[in-house]
């Protein structure tokens, strides 16, 4: 069976070039290589291009111009490239900072045996409760103590009294030339004064003379049981103690011609002072001596007073102390 000769061929049409595709960046015309080459595979899409002053071989279909990149797609591809690349360098410097930030945590929390100061501040210790203080007790208030019978319980002898044998009152030295104790309070005195001292529930009298110069003056400490009734036996005071002569038929004084006369209270105690010469001398309303002797004399005995108070004070605030602050503070308020 016949079909008719065959239609004659139609001629060449140059191939339209194809663009490049989006994933791959077209080589330049002169680095393609050329088609048929050996072993090169045939690439319809792919013109060959036409070195420059070569003439095309007889018959063969005319080169084709060179592809214009699209350069459209080209700027996208490379912007697509570019923001990928931005986010992976974004990723990686959040994991980064992210692991910076966990080791410094790490330094700060755990820390090593360096004992850096983060270390040391996370270990200091925190605030303990403070352990209660307690403020030492304070003494009562000395006269308090003296007030009454009751709280004045120190033994209570012309030896506590008037321990001194030769006191320096006021850088003027005295001789104590006697001492006396009497229940019997009326039977030391002269004038009205052994019934100011009864009628106000007088104990006892305790009595020291001491001699300075041909003067002597003789103290006398009446004992009550409260305050109150000394400061009465004060106000109502009058007459005066009995002068005590000296030990061994010591001289006597103030036993007629006029003498210098004190009268003071300090809390259960009143005492009186008699001064005068051991010559017999009266002594005169200017005299300066027997004065002078008896305020030193009355002087001596409050001070003897106060150490007794103090001392008191400070055994009640620590009782341990009892004996010795007693005798510290006779030693500290003695003058001689």
């Amino acid at each position: 069976m016949s079909f008719g000769p065959p239609p004659p061929p139609l001629p060449d049409q140059p191939s339209r070039p194809q663009q490049p595709h989006p994933a791959h960046q077209p080589l330049p015309p002169w680095q393609q290589p050329a088609p048929g080459g050996p072993g090169a595979p045939q690439d319809p899409a792919a013109p060959t291009p036409t070195a420059p002053g070569a003439v095309p071989a007889p018959g063969a279909a005319p080169a084709p111009a060179a592809a214009t990149p699209d350069w459209e797609r080209l700027a996208d591809s490379t912007a697509s490239r570019a923001r990928r690349r931005t986010w992976l360098l974004a990723g990686g410097g959040v994991v980064v900072a992210g692991a910076v930030a966990a080791g410094v945590a790490f330094a700060v929390a755990g820390g090593g045996k360096g004992g850096t100061p983060s270390q040391a501040a996370s270990h200091a210790p925190g605030p303990q409760n403070p352990e209660p203080s307690f403020s030492p007790v304070a003494p009562p208030n000395p006269r308090d103590l003296i007030s009454s019978s009751e709280k004045d319980t120190a033994p209570l002898t012309t030896k506590t009294f008037f321990p001194h044998s030769r006191p320096v009152l006021d850088k003027r030295a005295y001789q104590r030339a006697a001492t006396d104790t009497t229940t019997d309070c009326a039977s030391v005195t002269h004038g009205g004064l052994g019934k100011v001292l009864t009628d106000n529930g007088c104990r006892k009298v305790l009595r020291a003379t001491y001699t300075r110069d041909g003067v002597a003056v003789t103290v006398g400490v009446a004992v009550f049981d409260t305050k109150a009734a000394a400061d009465r036996v004060k106000e109502q005071s009058t007459g005066n103690i009995t002068a005590l002569p000296g030990d061994n038929g010591g001289p006597s004084f103030c036993q007629g011609p006029a003498c210098r006369l004190t009268a003071n209270a300090e809390g259960r105690y009143a005492y009186f002072t008699v001064a005068g010469y051991t010559d017999g001398t009266a002594v005169t309303a200017d005299d300066k001596k027997a004065l002078q002797a008896g305020r030193d004399v009355a002087g001596y005995t409050f001070r003897r007073i106060m150490a007794r108070a103090n001392a008191q004070a400070t055994a009640s605030a620590d009782p341990s102390k009892g004996n010795t602050a007693t005798k510290a503070s006779a030693t500290i308020t003695s003058t001689g």
